[in-house]
């Protein structure tokens, strides 16, 4: 049975993946698994529903966490970001003096109080207008947030520049749209200067910060289950990382604080991102090593796996597999420290399925091929998968290969078959064809018995493949054509024998007798009389066949046919010819021609 921590540590991956919805479920299992309330739970499912603006459900969390601990700070940021997601800033103002009540140093209520006592005064300072009129009188407005980092994206949409332009115009008459729309609070928040997306802690708060205290408060890793609700959320609420100087605090309070904490390791995404390109362009001109220390500079500034993964690929290039597997597992390793995009961490076990590729060792290629496609399923690893699947079975099937085995399994074979046990018949020469893919002499053996055992599509296969094997195996065109008579495809079964007799004749035409006797046979069932058919109901089928009416339409099968009405001695010139022959033995075999 899943247990409240495993369906916690769910929750964690899919608020990592931004998969808010899905979060929720998992957090709310959690709440039901839990043999007791536990506040950090609701604390979680709280980050989530604001994640998706859903204020009432967010509020309702928060406020169930608080009851659940007042004593615990944390739970008041939580009530605070739900409070002002709807606009309610002074309930928001009480919950972060609440919160720094009960943790003076707690950076990110701090952050969050001046946010809102800015957005206090500029609303009470332009009466009912909330402070729109003062923000939006910009001429430049709308340029500025296209090119804002922040609102970018947003100004993509037409409506939604339309409904800032509505604002610029009435603020008053318009303000109300900021409740209904979440990214206008986006928007708005900007123009105050309050960040929306929970920036990290400034590094430089951390610079003074002794190793002994982060290691004394970073709480173990198996026990991190907080979701990224504070880096990662676009709740309508400022916040930052807490202070790592802090004392520890208890199991729970550390378990719901780890995403932020790591999140506070300073970083520079801008220098991460431009060592990246540097190392991309050297990439390109093929100075490996020079790209590597750039993807290394990279990593050592922004903590993103994308740079480990770009290292793995230039040390693949480099030809030092060794390094590049190291560095994936890194990659691995560190993308499920940091909670990772899964995407990301897909790339990384997919490389080190082309590295073991390409160091020969399918069954690993396989390995991590798998476990990319565990991650995130895409076209080109799974062609990956299969190709190396196929490959691994080939590779078996190669080694198997054994010709004194063969012959042992077809002298068993042909016990069997003598004994009239056609299972195992079928089972040995099967054994045969693994040991000698090669020699059709299995194929069509195995057929001989499946023939017995009345599996005569299965047969005809097998003779295919013999005949593909080896074109002169004649034996195998007759097997074939025996299959097919049982099967009543007369058609088809005459030219194989029709096939059979041209290759026969090349080899001296040893089984010609044979071929003729079936064809005989073959062409006298296609045309006897059904049961209960009389014979002129009989003719006037068989004068209805395709290949009946084809040769009776044939100019020369005419001019021969008159010919022969005439002087029937001629007919028999006629029949040294192959062609003719075949043509005139099917009509006599339709009743058509009838001789005395």
């Amino acid at each position: 049975m899943t247990t409240a921590d495993e369906y916690k540590a769910e929750g964690n991956k899919y608020f990592a993946a931004k998969e808010f919805q899905k979060a929720i479920d998992s957090f709310t299992k959690a709440i039901e698994a839990s043999s007791e309330p536990n506040h950090v739970l609701y604390s979680n499912r709280s980050g989530s529903y604001a994640s998706l603006k859903d204020w009432p459900q967010a509020l309702k969390d928060a406020e169930k966490c608080v009851s659940l601990d007042p004593s615990w700070a944390k739970g008041y940021t939580r009530l605070a970001g739900a409070q002002f997601g709807f606009g309610n800033f002074e309930d928001a103002e009480k919950a972060y003096k609440k919160c720094l009540e009960l943790d003076p140093s707690n950076a990110q209520a701090k952050k969050g109080l001046e946010s809102v006592e800015n957005a206090v005064k500029a609303r009470n300072s332009n009466g009912d207008d909330m402070g729109l009129g003062a923000m939006f009188n910009d001429p430049n407005l709308i340029t500025k947030l296209k090119n804002n980092p922040k609102t970018a994206e947003l100004m993509k949409d037409p409506d939604l520049v339309a409904k800032v332009l509505q604002i610029q115009s009435n603020p008053k008459g318009n303000a109300t749209q900021l409740l209904t729309d979440p990214r206008l609070m986006t928007i708005i928040a900007t123009l105050m200067g309050i960040d929306m997306d929970f920036p990290s802690e400034d590094p430089s708060a951390n610079a003074n910060t002794s190793k002994e205290t982060s290691k004394s408060t970073e709480p173990p890793k198996s026990e991190a289950t907080e979701s990224k609700s504070e880096d990662t959320s676009s709740q309508s609420t400022p916040s930052t990382t807490e202070s790592k100087k802090d004392a520890p605090k208890p199991q729970e309070e550390q378990e719901d604080e780890d995403v932020e904490m790591q999140d506070a390791v300073p970083s520079d995404k801008d220098a991460a991102d431009k060592a990246k390109a540097e190392g991309n362009t050297l990439y390109k001109q093929k100075k490996f090593d020079e790209a590597i220390a750039q993807y290394d500079k990279a990593w050592e500034s922004h903590k993103d796996i994308t740079y480990l993964n770009n290292r793995a690929a230039a040390e693949y290039e480099k030809g030092d597999y060794d390094a590049a597997i190291k560095t994936c597992e890194k990659a691995v390793e560190e993308g499920r420290d940091i909670r990772a995009d899964y995407k990301l961490i897909a790339k990384s076990f997919a490389r080190l399925g082309s590295i073991y590729l390409k160091k020969d060792d399918l069954e690993n290629a396989v390995k991590y091929f798998d476990k990319s496609l565990t991650e995130h399923r895409t076209p080109d690893v799974l062609s990956k998968l299969r190709s190396t699947q196929r490959e691994i079975k080939l590779r078996e099937a190669k080694a198997y290969i054994n010709p004194e085995k063969a012959e042992e399994a077809r002298l068993e074979g042909k016990e069997y078959f003598t004994k009239q046990d056609w299972p195992n018949a079928v089972k040995a020469y099967g054994e045969m064809i693994k040991r000698a893919p090669d020699d059709a002499r299995g194929y069509s053996n195995r057929a001989a018995a499946l023939i017995k055992l009345l599996s005569f599509p299965d047969a005809v296969r097998d003779c295919d493949i013999a005949i593909e094997k080896d074109p002169d195996f004649i034996r195998a065109y007759i097997r074939k054509a025996n299959a097919q008579l049982l099967m009543k495809e007369y058609t088809h079964c005459m030219e194989t024998l029709q096939e059979a007799r041209e290759k026969d004749q090349k080899l001296g035409g040893k089984s010609i007798h044979e071929i003729d006797q079936i064809y005989n046979k073959a062409a006298m069932q296609r045309f006897q009389a059904i049961d209960g058919e009389t014979p002129e109901q009989t003719m006037e089928r068989v004068s209805k066949d395709p290949e009946i009416v084809k040769i009776l339409q044939d100019p020369v099968m005419q001019g021969i046919l008159s010919q022969a009405r005439e002087n029937p001695q001629a007919l028999q010139e006629h029949m040294k010819n192959p062609e003719v022959a075949k043509k005139i033995n099917m009509l006599i075999s339709a009743g058509v021609i009838r001789t005395r």
